[in-house]
């Protein structure tokens, strides 16, 4: 498989009630947790990215705006992740032969990270990607073409688990070094970078 060919649905939809603001446009270094994951995607092997934004999608965009991506907004995305997974699916290029799930506060999941997980789908004859860090499964998922429409059907909050429990032979599990893969920003220790 041509590495160019992951389409990558970034998930950025979400109220984060627990943090009580607005988690994507919180700063981190000289930019925002949005930007540095969207940016860490944009400098990967990704062919294209497409940003699916519900809760506050106009401030969102205006931070966003400029880069080279497909936004689309999820009006339904309060009823869950699913919604907006199959949001994202509807602007993914025809030509793509799997699809990412990326998650819109996991910005420590480098390029570097990205692009093996690519390598190594592409390399292996199974349908589903999922990095491990130290034994842990993390996030992003890469997804075969055949799976978007179980995706497609998506509606609650548990994202693709349910196709993962119900394909565990089509498995690819990718070890990598990258800590981030397991840490979004609502596990994050206090005074963390």
């Amino acid at each position: 498989m041509e590495a160019g060919s992951v389409s990558a649905i970034l998930l950025a939809a979400g109220e984060a009630k627990r943090m009580r603001r607005l988690k994507q446009l919180m700063p981190l270094g000289n930019s925002t947790i949005l930007e540095q994951t969207l940016d860490n995607l944009l400098g990967s092997k990704i062919s294209d990215v497409i940003v699916v934004l519900g809760y506050k999608a106009e401030e969102v965009m205006k931070k966003i705006s400029g880069r080279p991506i497909k936004m689309v907004v999820n009006p339904i995305y309060r009823k869950g992740m699913g919604t907006s997974i199959a949001a994202g699916l509807k602007f993914v290029d025809n030509q793509a032969q799997a699809l990412m799930l990326s998650l819109g506060d996991q910005p420590y999941v480098d390029s570097p990270t990205i692009n093996r997980l690519i390598d190594e789908f592409g390399n292996n004859h199974k349908g589903i990607a999922i990095p491990t860090y130290k034994g842990k499964r993390g996030h992003p998922l890469i997804f075969a073409r055949k799976y978007q429409a179980q995706l497609s059907r998506l509606s609650s909050d548990i994202g693709g688990r349910e196709i993962i429990k119900e394909h565990p032979e089509d498995i690819l599990e990718v070890p990598v070094d990258c800590e981030g893969i397991v840490i979004d920003i609502d596990t994050l220790p206090p005074g963390s970078p």
